[in-house]
């Protein structure tokens, strides 16, 4: 197996594909949300579990602010 290959043996580039990526940190959000109720109604397990979940919750909503804003970068950009 070649690492490398010569321009003319390249294969041409696939097509880029659409996608929404909204969608995974709104699912990931909701369902660490629903473990933070869950530990705080429960009062089971240790008390860094509901910090790790409002640990979750922000950066997932900080990452779901950065998906947001560059998505209507590219579409200013167009």
């Amino acid at each position: 197996m070649r690492l490398w290959l010569k321009d003319s043996e390249r294969l041409p580039d696939p097509a880029v594909i659409s996608s929404d990526e909204r969608r995974p940190f709104i699912v990931g959000l909701i369902v660490t949300a629903a473990a933070a109720v869950v530990l705080l109604i429960s009062g089971v397990g240790e008390p860094w579990w509901f910090w790790a979940t409002i640990a979750g919750l922000v950066i997932g909503g900080l990452g779901l602010v950065n998906v947001i804003r560059a998505r209507m970068t590219r579409k200013r950009g167009r």
